[in-house]
């Protein structure tokens, strides 16, 4: 086991599974020579040579297009997109090609490509570098979402989705990168981002895709997250000293609704969380399937809170993100509704 913050995680799962498997390539833009703009390819270039980890052009449906046409002759293509705002000009690619390919050839062909891409906010970026569309993402059939929340599950996850012949689009939260981020001179420290590192094993190993974990056990309301959104969450209910069950969703598609509906069934209260705009977000979906499955269970309506519905505020970002306060407000309504 290693200390390793979550870019260690993900260059380590990329360094291991280009030395394992030859059929696995890196793309992307700034991916080789730089690193990536998060350093989280440092290295691998020089390591594998450009054969293998490519730099691209400034053109993300050429970069997605061009590791569909990889993947459906035999490679493993690894392509990052620089940041999730950029995804967009790869979306008829993704949506009209890669998502359709195996169902379309009546399992003739498939492409196994990992997306990688960093979301959500906490640089300052503004509406064109911090946002969150993994909502997007989890409507089209044919792909896989996931995002995980510690080095240990980003490491285990990406080898997992590099291994898997479906194709999976991988969100990184940038919040979580490098541990505590500060915003500005102005802001205090950012409580709930204080996992800059964990205990991760040197070594391969996979976490499943389609498996969400119980974070933190407990009997009187269960919290939905995944993501940054993660710490918010356990900050919020120590504040409140609220004997929450934390569930982090971890793999959007395919979603584990056993897990989360087995915890509310239990606690009977259930409050979703997420840093993307509220309506038509991903919480959407998890609200609709807990009712579905858990209606007769629930004690009070299931609560949600999110990112505000509007483009994202450049020069109010901190007061966009759901922080501990907003979430905190959210879990009392939430365990005083009746």
């Amino acid at each position: 086991m290693a200390q390793m913050n979550m870019i260690q995680a993900l260059n380590s799962a990329m360094d291991i599974m280009l030395a394992r498997d030859p059929n696995v390539v890196v793309l992307g833009e700034d991916v080789g020579y730089f690193g990536g703009v998060f350093r989280v390819t440092d290295g691998l270039q020089r390591k594998y040579g450009e054969h293998r980890v490519l730099d691209t052009p400034i053109a993300e449906g050429a970069i997605v297009g061009a590791a569909i046409g990889m993947g459906v002759n035999g490679l493993r293509p690894v392509a990052e997109v620089q940041f999730a705002d950029y995804i967009y000009p790869a979306c008829d690619q993704i949506f009209s090609e890669l998502a359709r390919l195996r169902y379309r050839s009546a399992g003739d062909f498939w492409a196994p490509v990992t997306i990688r891409t960093p979301c959500g906010g906490g640089i300052r970026g503004g509406q064109t570098h911090s946002q969150s569309p993994e909502g997007i993402f989890t409507h089209v059939c044919g792909i896989k979402v996931v995002m995980p929340s510690t080095p240990y599950d980003a490491k285990g996850l990406l080898i997992a989705s590099i291994e898997d012949d479906d194709p999976v689009v991988f969100f990184e939260p940038k919040r979580l990168y490098n541990g505590p981020f500060d915003g500005d001179a102005n802001k205090p420290a950012v409580p709930w981002s204080t996992h800059p590192k964990g205990e991760v094993p040197d070594g391969y190993y996979t976490v499943p895709i389609g498996k969400a974990e119980i974070v933190r056990k407990g009997t009187a309301v269960t919290m939905v997250a995944y993501g940054t959104m993660i710490y918010v969450c356990e900050a919020a209910a120590k504040a409140l000293g609220i004997d929450a069950e934390i569930i982090d969703v971890r793999s959007m598609v395919p979603l584990d609704t056993d897990t989360i509906c087995t915890s509310v069934r239990k606690t009977g209260r259930c409050l979703i969380a997420h840093e993307a705009t509220r309506f038509s977000g991903f919480g959407a979906e998890l609200s609709a399937t807990i009712q579905e499955e858990c209606f007769w269970d629930l004690e009070a309506p299931i609560g949600r809170v999110a990112g505000w519905d509007t483009p994202y505020p450049h020069a109010f970002e901190w007061e966009y993100f759901p922080g501990p306060l907003r979430v905190a407000a959210a879990l009392k309504a939430v365990m005083e509704a009746a």
